[in-house]
């Protein structure tokens, strides 16, 4: 079985820039995952993987137990490991996989989806914090857009504990995805400050997506025109708006409560 111990290895340098540039990710088509129980969901998720990587001086089990479905094994050093990886806590483990095309059109969706819009959120953990958030309530589809920064960010796959590979997700321009939930006759529900209903006081219980955006400058104009209805959080105190990933987890449940759930 291959053996890597140096961190100047030519292919350990090229996995350094797959952590670290979206660019080397893109022109590769692939990414790192990290972790065991990161790989298995992404396993589970139907994600490629085209290479394990694992060190045994970290390793709490040992590799021949392990069943992951690769093309390539390669047994990695300590310092190529934490050259590697974020973590010192997950296992000894990494894989490079293929990453996912993103067309709205692969979705496959329910008669009465529940659904979270993105429109371009830019920082990365809370986009992970979003995805484990849409897990935990099992919406039916994550859609990204005009996203600022891209799905396979280390900080995504590390922030959503791999929630990244558990929910259906897909990523477009504003326009291409509004025409897309009109097409498929989904209410869509803008979080804006402008023209809006309590959240609380609108009904989820029909085909809907939920559409927030930034906390800095909130959602982009053809989503408060075009949508079914602008919805608000009040507030109680000095500020006027949440962490948008606090936002989003409180409307997402609010729809599931009026479903029944």
């Amino acid at each position: 079985m291959k053996q890597i111990t140096s961190v100047q290895n030519p292919y350990i340098k090229a996995l350094v820039q797959l952590q670290e540039k979206a660019k080397a990710r893109k022109q590769s088509g692939t990414f790192l995952i990290e972790g065991k129980r990161e790989i298995e969901l992404a396993l589970k998720g139907n994600y490629e993987i085209e290479t394990i990587l694992y060190c045994n001086e970290l390793s709490f089990q040992s590799f021949n137990s392990l069943t992951f479905q690769s093309k390539e094994y390669i047994e990695i050093s300590k310092d190529v490991y934490q050259k590697l990886a974020y973590r010192d806590t997950t296992e000894g483990i990494l894989a490079i996989a293929k990453t996912k095309n993103l067309s709205l059109s692969d979705l496959k969706l329910p008669e009465n989806p529940l659904i979270l819009v993105l429109e371009s959120i830019e920082k990365p953990g809370n986009i992970g914090a979003m995805l484990r958030t849409a897990d935990a309530a099992n919406i039916d589809a994550v859609i990204l857009a005009n996203p600022k920064s891209d799905l396979y960010n280390p900080n995504i796959v590390r922030s959503s504990v791999g929630c990244l590979f558990t929910n259906q997700i897909a990523s477009g321009t504003s326009e291409e995805i509004i025409a897309f939930l009109k097409e498929k006759n989904i209410n869509f529900y803008s979080a804006t400050l402008q023209n809006s209903n309590a959240y609380h006081k609108v009904d989820y219980s029909t085909p809907a997506a939920l559409v927030v955006g930034t906390e800095a400058t909130g959602l982009t104009k053809i989503w408060r025109d075009e949508s079914t209805q602008n919805i608000i959080i009040p507030m109680q105190g000095e500020i006027d708006s949440m962490n948008v990933s606090v936002a989003a987890a409180i409307l997402i449940f609010e729809a599931k409560r009026q479903r029944g759930f």
